[in-house]
């Protein structure tokens, strides 16, 4: 190792070149490790070889040895500087919105097809006059069942088609314990379509154990079966097209009597036959008739003096005709895509 100045001059002189070749970070490392590392940095090697020194050289070679360090240190910060700025400068620039490019549209949300659906029952039926009720989705058998006219022995009360709690609650299987806890709490006339949730032990390509149901309800003097006719049609008009075909085939509910079924025109192929009406040309939407007098009973309505008419809707089926969904899963497995395609 070099004992004197002219040797630590060559040690300034290799540093200076060696500083042009630090250009980026990690060069720079490396020129400061070895320079000014602690194990085997030249500048502390130098430093450690004082003690060597011939004692009347040893002053003025340490006064070299620190003018050394002095420079070395200031142009390794200085060295620093110039890439932390230039880092910087570069983390802007990558970071700079260019203000010529179009402006890229927010992701916005969409409202689910069910809702969507919901929303137009609900303006149609209050077009009508008709209000919302609501109810709870946990019922007893007196709302579910035996307030309706379900004989104790029908299919539907047992575990094979309903889901009962512990407790002997069950999850309601319909909207129409609504209707009945209205016709209850209020005294006619009553016109309400109760929307919501029910379940059901079903599970298929077309049914699902949870889907969504509204049902209407009418209760008041002189109402007759034409008034549900017609109200059917005035709203499957709205909801549909006006060309849209409406036919009532006899059926039975235990909570209506008379019943009907209501079949609509294929939407798919305007009545003439295709593979989702079976060729028949038409597509069954919903179920209706006039109260039955013992559901009225039931809740303290006088069948002498009121009478009344009731619906229900797949508001889920109506979703998958509206806007072409082959499989009812699709509405429940929160796929995104989905949503992307139908929009309000």
């Amino acid at each position: 190792m070099p004992h004197d100045s002219s040797d630590l001059a060559q040690h300034l002189e290799e540093f200076e070149r060696e500083t042009s070749a630090a250009t980026d970070r990690a060069s720079w490392e490396q020129l400061r490790l070895k320079w000014l590392g602690r194990k085997r940095g030249i500048v502390r090697d130098l430093l450690s070889r004082l003690g060597s020194i011939e004692p009347e050289r040893r002053k003025s070679f340490g006064q070299a040895v620190n003018r050394l360090k002095n420079a070395v240190e200031t142009r390794v910060q200085e060295l620093d500087d110039e890439l932390t700025a230039r880092e910087r400068a570069a983390s802007r620039q990558s970071a700079a919105v260019d203000v010529s490019l179009p402006g890229r549209p927010p992701a916005v949300g969409t409202v689910h097809p069910v809702s969507l659906v919901v929303r137009e029952i609900v303006e149609i039926f209050a077009g009508l006059g008709f209000s919302v009720a609501e109810g709870p989705e946990v019922e007893d058998d007196f709302h579910n069942f035996e307030a309706l006219n379900f004989p104790e022995d029908h299919p539907a009360r047992e575990e094979q088609d309903t889901l009962f709690l512990e407790d002997g609650r069950l999850l309601r299987t319909h909207t129409s314990p609504v209707q009945i806890r209205t016709m209850l709490d209020r005294e006619p006339p009553i016109r309400v379509i109760c929307p919501g949730r029910v379940y059901r032990k079903d599970n298929d390509l077309t049914h699902s154990p949870m889907f969504h149901q509204v049902e209407g309800l009418a209760v008041g003097r002189g109402i007759t079966f034409g008034d549900l006719k017609g109200t059917l049609e005035a709203f499957i008009h709205r909801l549909f097209s006006r060309e849209t075909g409406v036919r009532l085939r006899p059926s039975y509910f235990p909570f209506t009597e008379p019943s009907a079924e209501v079949d609509i025109t294929c939407p798919f192929c305007s009545g003439r036959g295709c593979r989702v009406c079976s060729e028949t040309g038409w597509m069954e939407i919903l179920g209706a008739g006039m109260v039955n007098p013992r559901v009225l009973q039931h809740c303290g309505i006088d069948p002498a003096i009121y009478t009344g008419f009731a619906f229900g809707l797949g508001i889920d089926r109506v979703a998958m005709i509206r806007f072409g969904i082959p499989n009812i899963r699709l509405l429940f497995d929160s796929d995104e895509r989905l949503l992307r395609q139908v929009r309000g």
